[in-house]
């Protein structure tokens, strides 16, 4: 198998941390970017970078892409601001997009020019099932929605080149910070579960393993595509 070297943004904890796990556990190399690199166990390079500061994001890219020839991005930091249509503060509202969206927009120009030039990349951003509709969302859905924009487009332009661009959009997963705010018993952990036809949360492992395919070579005759990995939940209620 071929070893590739991967950049992965919110890599600490939940989705990020899983990949990051897996992809070195395959022999690949793996450089994380996050707000706090104080995880001395990181499976790799942990670089401490707050995502939603366009300078410092921009001079971390600038450093790292120096350093390293990625093979391929994921697209993974993620920003929630909950609050009712009536409720939505616009700085709120800029601060999601600039964190979900700006870097995943500054880490993809930053990398491109290395993977159009070895002529093979692989480009995956994390969406959400939230992107189908759901209460208190409006800023994280909006933008959640516009990464598979991203995708869509980013992969036309980009399909003649050796390199694909995938979204993988996860269901209701349980990392730590799920549990955090739906407790076991609780109220919203019924609420969500009764969206998943499965009857039970992801794990943050199994969310890893489809991106992971489509970081590799067997992959590769597939692009602009949204994979949802979910329980079914974006097919609809079981009636069981």
């Amino acid at each position: 198998m071929t070893t590739r070297t991967f950049l992965i943004t919110g890599a600490s904890k939940g989705i990020g941390r899983a990949l990051s796990d897996a992809l070195a556990a395959e022999g690949h190399a793996v450089v994380g970017i996050a707000r706090h690199a104080d995880d001395p166990g990181f499976p790799g390079v942990l670089v401490p970078v707050d995502l939603g500061d366009r300078a410092a994001t921009a001079q971390a890219l600038a450093e790292l892409t120096r350093q390293y020839a990625f093979d391929g991005l994921v697209n993974n930091v993620g920003l929630v601001r909950q609050q009712l249509l009536g409720e939505v503060d616009l700085d709120d509202f800029d601060a999601v997009m600039r964190v979900n969206l700006h870097s995943a927009l500054q880490a993809t120009q930053a990398l491109l020019p290395g993977m159009r030039e070895r002529g093979w990349g692989r480009i995956v951003n994390i969406s959400s099932l939230t992107v189908l509709g759901i209460t208190h969302r409006t800023s994280y859905a909006a933008a959640k929605a516009a990464l598979i924009s991203f995708t869509r487009t980013w992969a036309l332009e980009l399909a003649r080149t050796g390199i694909t661009v995938n979204a993988v959009a996860p269901g209701p997963t349980e990392t730590l910070l799920f549990r955090a705010n739906n407790a076991p018993g609780s109220e919203g952990e019924a609420r969500y579960l009764s969206g998943v036809p499965m009857g039970r949360f992801g794990q943050p492992q199994e969310i890893a393993s489809a991106i992971q395919f489509l970081l590799s070579q067997n992959s590769s005759f597939m692009t602009g595509q949204t994979l949802f990995v979910d329980g079914g939940a974006s097919i609809g209620k079981s009636s069981i």
